[in-house]
């Protein structure tokens, strides 16, 4: 009967522990090749050796159900079943990959419309896994309040000790995670440049530099080739990661660079060459400050009405990025003939930039200084008197003595800061750097404007040293950016501030008891 059974079917002995079920397989294979078991035609070849007897009798007694000889597996070799094994286990690795979901709540709908395109497409949507209640909710945007707690800094950019993220640690995210709307800001440092060289090229003081008007054409198609860039990459992330944009935008400090795509449309505006546009209309100017007025009429409001978002509480030097929009657009609207526009944006602007600049000079949310890296957003102080003197400017027809008022409050703000050279040393490299670039370079711009008006030695030489600090800035920046993007490739980290979680989590049991046991390793391991 054993016979039979060893005839029509293959019996398989289980050990009791996975590594002697290895062992016994890797004996099974080192006898096969020396002459012990193995099957050939459905038959089952017995080793001559002495032992061979007790160890069938043994394996008789414990067996499984028995198998089809018609299965391939029956025909194959014990060392291609273990290279089946190890495929097999790969594939399962790389599919765990795959339908890994611990991202699904920064998706579009919680993933939805990444699987809908996906069927769209024809691709076979994989099985999802199971995971446990907590993981599968997903999470909801936080409070305002909820960022002061889980982060600290001036900039709430860091995760305190006792807060947890909801998204992995200790691997990278996906790159439109980490892509931040803060990166509209080398769009801003560029396209400004386009205005400064424009300006340099068409000020009647300013030719005896006989700058040619290519250099305005030649930054104004790369300003407008990097804006496209980084609208289009910053579009994917609000299609398929709204979620994560949502947390952009409930950020207390975040919210401020919604302005700077654009701010950065009205710079490409007044930054065209001749040669593209001698006269807007008159509808771009509407076009592009409605965004500008409704992000407005919600933050100056929440800054009004009190609250988590009280001006007192949230006040940060990136909140001038608010407040510019309304000067470029009033020197915009006053380029293209209008007038009541430009006044109404004028004014909202200068009211609320003299709130702003007192409470940043108390600095009542915190009373801490600024970390070195983030030194040169205090140069974002320049940027909004140096544009407010060149709008009104415009508007008045002349440089009178309110432009001339609000430059001097710009250049005296540019040099306190300039002569502060310990400053600025000392700390790494980071995107904030962009915030030297465009209040100095409307600083120059300012200043060449204000020659045209005071034209003797004086003010050309200051126009070309600004001019050039300026110019040369946005150069070291521009490298320094697409050396870090491509060697060490740390341009754009996981964006811890929008990974926080709902409300606190408190250590569960489980955590404490791994924990516990990870120090326990680690004791036996010393």
């Amino acid at each position: 009967m054993i016979e039979h059974y060893h005839v029509h079917s293959i019996s398989i002995s289980m050990p009791a522990s996975p590594s002697a079920f290895d062992r016994e397989r890797s004996r099974g294979i080192l006898e096969s090749e020396k002459g012990g078991s193995y099957t050939t035609n459905g038959k089952i070849n017995h080793p001559t050796s002495a032992t061979a007897g007790p160890q069938r009798q043994n394996q008789s007694k414990f067996h499984s159900q028995p198998m089809p000889i018609g299965n391939s597996h029956t025909n194959t070799s014990p060392d291609i079943k273990i290279l089946d094994s190890l495929e097999c286990h790969q594939q399962i690795s790389w599919n765990s990959g795959i339908n890994d979901r611990r991202y699904d709540s920064f998706k579009t709908w919680s993933g939805k419309l990444e699987r809908q395109i996906s069927n769209l497409r024809g691709k076979p949507q994989e099985p999802e896994e199971v995971t446990d209640a907590k993981n599968a909710k997903p999470e909801a945007v936080p409070a305002v309040g909820r960022y002061f707690d889980a982060l600290e800094g001036p900039e709430l950019d860091k995760l305190k000790a006792s807060e947890e993220l909801i998204l992995p640690e200790d691997k990278k995210w996906p790159f439109l995670l980490r892509f931040q709307v803060s990166s509209f800001g080398m769009c801003l440092g560029i396209s400004s440049q386009a205005i400064l060289w424009k300006a340099l090229a068409t000020t009647p003081s300013m030719t005896f530099l006989h700058v040619s008007p290519t250099i305005n054409l030649t930054l104004w198609c790369i300003s407008l080739a990097l804006m496209g860039l980084v609208s289009a990459i910053y579009l994917l992330k609000i299609i398929f990661y709204f979620e994560a944009v949502c947390r952009e935008y409930y950020h207390p400090v975040r919210v401020n660079f919604f302005f700077a795509p654009w701010i950065t449309c009205l710079f490409l505006a007044i930054g065209a060459p001749p040669s593209v546009a001698i006269k807007l209309h008159a509808e771009l100017w509407y076009v592009l400050m409605a965004p500008i007025f409704c992000l407005e009429l919600k933050i100056y409001g929440q800054w009004m009405s009190g609250g988590q978002r009280r001006l007192s509480r949230v006040a940060n030097p990136s909140n001038h990025l608010s407040i510019v929009g309304n000067f470029v657009g009033a020197l915009l609207g006053a380029s293209m003939g209008l007038k009541e526009g430009p006044i109404f944006f004028f004014a909202v602007g200068l009211a609320h930039y003299t709130v702003l600049f007192v409470t940043l000079y108390q600095r009542l949310p915190t009373n801490e200084t600024l970390p070195k890296e983030l030194h040169p957003v205090f140069f974002l102080f320049v940027a909004a008197p140096s544009v407010a003197c060149m709008a009104w400017a415009k508007i008045t027809g002349n440089f009178g003595y309110c432009s001339k008022i609000a430059y001097f409050t710009a250049l005296f703000l540019f040099v306190s800061l300039a002569v502060r050279i310990n400053f600025f040393r000392g700390f790494r490299f980071s995107l904030t750097w962009w915030a030297y670039t465009f209040p100095m370079t409307g600083a120059s711009v300012a200043t060449i404007r204000y020659s045209a008006e005071v034209s003797n030695t004086f003010t050309r030489t200051l126009s070309i040293a600004l001019s050039a600090i300026s110019t040369l800035t946005v150069a070291v920046m521009l490298v320094s950016t697409i050396i870090h993007a491509f060697i060490p490739h740390d341009l754009f980290p996981n964006d811890i501030s929008i990974a926080i979680t709902e409300r606190r989590v408190k250590a569960s049991k489980g955590r404490m008891h791994t924990e516990a046991c990870a120090s326990s390793k680690v004791e036996v391991q010393l």
